[in-house]
C-alpha cells in the first residue's frame, strides 16, 4: 500500500508524517485523488472545503462567532480519526501541538485543530511536492523565555564589564 501511494503521489511519502496511517491515505485517494487537491490554490481553501477551518464572523473588528461549520465528509472524518489517534501517542511534534491545545481548550477542539493542521501539511506535501520535515527548530514559550533570560544576563555582563574572576567571586 505504501509503495502504491508513493507512486500515485509522484514520489511524495505521506507515511513520513507522524501518525498518518494507510486508512487516511486510502480515504484521500478514494475521495479526492491527486488532481482534485491541486484545484485548491491555497491550503486555507482546502481546509475550508473540508469544513475544518473556522467560520469567522467579524463585525466592526469584533469577532462575533468562530465556530467550525457544520457538515461532514468521509475525508473530514478520516482526518479527525487520525488526529485523535495522534493525540494518544506518547511523543512527537504533532503530539506536543495536540497536548497544548487539549490543555487550553479541550480534546474536541484539539482534535479539530490537529485535523486542520494535518490537512495543511498534506496539502503542502502534495501540491508543492515536498517531503514532510517536522519542525524541530521551533522554540516553545518556556524555551523562548529561557533564551531571553540568558541573552539579558549576557548583555548585563558585557555592560558592566564583568570577567570570569568577578563571576567566580559571586558564586563562592
Amino acid at each position: 500500500m505504501n509503495l502504491i501511494a508513493y507512486q500515485y503521489f509522484e514520489g511524495v511519502d505521506l507515511m513520513a508524517i507522524e501518525g498518518v496511517s494507510q486508512g487516511l491515505i486510502m480515504t484521500l485517494i478514494a475521495e479526492i485523488g491527486l488532481d482534485f487537491i491541486r484545484k485548491f490554490p491555497t491550503a486555507k481553501q482546502f481546509t475550508a472545503w473540508l469544513r475544518l477551518a473556522p467560520n469567522n464572523k467579524i463585525s466592526g473588528g469584533k469577532v462575533l462567532s468562530h465556530h467550525i461549520p457544520k457538515g461532514s465528509s468521509r475525508l473530514k472524518i478520516a482526518f479527525r480519526t487520525t488526529a485523535n489517534a495522534i493525540g494518544n501517542l506518547k511523543e512527537g511534534w504533532l503530539v506536543d501541538f495536540f497536548k497544548r491545545i487539549n490543555y487550553k481548550k479541550g480534546r474536541a477542539t484539539a482534535v479539530t485543530a490537529l485535523a486542520r493542521k494535518l490537512a495543511v501539511i498534506i496539502w503542502n506535501t502534495l501540491v508543492k511536492g515536498q517531503n514532510y520535515n517536522p519542525p524541530t527548530q521551533y522554540l516553545f514559550l518556556d524555551e523562548k523565555r529561557k533564551m531571553g533570560m540568558v541573552k539579558r544576563i549576557q548583555k548585563q555582563i558585557t555592560k558592566f564589564g564583568l570577567t570570569n574572576e568577578d563571576l567566580s567571586f559571586i558564586t563562592n
